[in-house]
């Protein structure tokens, strides 16, 4: 069995704007559990070991939720609220994951290499910066890797065609365009002449 990360919550017995206004106000941030089973229970966990576990696990990774009282568990980031000025969480959600069952998770994309068609005036066009992945959680990726070497213009890169490890599928009913090397625009070529 892997050994995971770890964060400590406390039960968060009060809830409202207030109450949650005075949590943050001691580096405290309120969040919620959801188990596997349905419930939900409030939480309140330090702002400093969310944002170091956040750093170390992203959004893909399986990590313990260690709850005072209640035992750990193992969980997913399912949401996250900052605040838009200081860019700092606001509340979290936790989803409690059974390592044996598949879950969907959205993954991001990182594009590597110059595709050959933009060496000759083609454009590179990104359509999806993320992708929908369904795989048992001890098997997902952090991020996919999209190599865009081998791109000429009027290529395109759908999610099918994306290489995942195994074990992992892309979860999609609409086989959609991620990046393309589109031809020069004709706008251009009239603004050159």
């Amino acid at each position: 069995m892997a050994e995971f990360k770890t964060l400590s919550a406390q039960k968060r017995e009060n809830l409202g704007k207030g109450y949650n206004r005075r949590l943050r106000a001691q580096g405290l941030i309120p969040a919620v559990f959801y188990s596997r089973s349905g419930e939900n229970i409030a939480l309140q966990v330090s702002l400093k070991d969310l944002n170091k576990i956040f750093e170390q696990v992203g959004r893909t990774t399986v990590f313990n939720i260690d709850i005072k009282g209640d035992g750990s568990h193992p969980v997913l980031f399912w949401d996250a609220m900052r605040d838009p000025c200081k860019n700092t969480f606001t509340h979290v959600d936790f989803y409690g994951v059974d390592l044996d069952r598949p879950v969907k998770v959205v993954v991001p994309l990182e594009f590597t290499g110059v595709a050959r068609g933009t060496k000759v005036g083609g454009v590179l066009e990104t359509y999806r910066e993320r992708v929908l992945l369904m795989a048992k959680p001890l098997d997902m990726p952090a991020k996919v890797v999209v190599d865009l070497s081998d791109m000429d213009i009027n290529d395109t890169i759908q999610v099918a065609d994306l290489k995942l490890p195994e074990g992992v599928q892309a979860s999609y009913d609409v086989n959609y365009a991620i990046v393309s090397v589109l031809p020069p625009s004709s706008d251009t070529d009239a603004a050159a002449e």
